[in-house]
């Protein structure tokens, strides 16, 4: 079966590539060089100790979400397992939502949040035009 690599395709695939290096570079800086822990402890249980949510949640969840970063932008730079990496990468975005949200009600998302929601938005509705990745190769080789 031959692929048809049309403007779409190359559309999705920037935008697979920008995500991609955005949350990647994200979880390598907060993994190698911040430190998994060391983020845990700044940026959610010190600044969300008052807060309603338990401490045992805020140690996980501060743990996790740079190797989500880390590795669902690895995959998406690869464009393999691409809608388990942008399930990855969305529900950390719901998280940082929920997280400014919580401890400022009018946090402005236009800086962070809002341009990799779009491109993630983006990968997801277009995700049958992304004919540039493994994954597509591979669905169209198991035929």
């Amino acid at each position: 079966m031959q692929t048809t690599i049309t403007p779409k395709s190359w559309a999705v695939f920037l935008a697979r590539i920008i995500l991609g290096l955005i949350f990647f570079a994200a979880g390598f800086w907060k993994v190698f060089r911040l430190g998994a822990v060391e983020h845990a402890r700044s940026l959610f249980v010190e600044p969300y100790a008052s807060s309603p949510l338990p401490e045992w949640s805020l140690w996980f969840t501060g743990v996790v979400v740079p190797h989500v970063e880390l590795i669902g932008g690895a995959l998406m730079l690869a464009g393999w397992k691409r809608f388990a990496a942008a399930i990855g990468l969305g529900a950390v975005l719901m998280l940082v939502t929920f997280g400014h949200l919580l401890a400022e009600p009018l946090y402005a998302f236009d800086t962070h949040v809002i341009p990799r929601a779009v491109l993630l938005i983006v990968l997801l509705a277009m995700f049958e035009e992304d004919s540039l990745s493994p994954d597509d190769w591979l669905r169209r080789k198991a035929g």
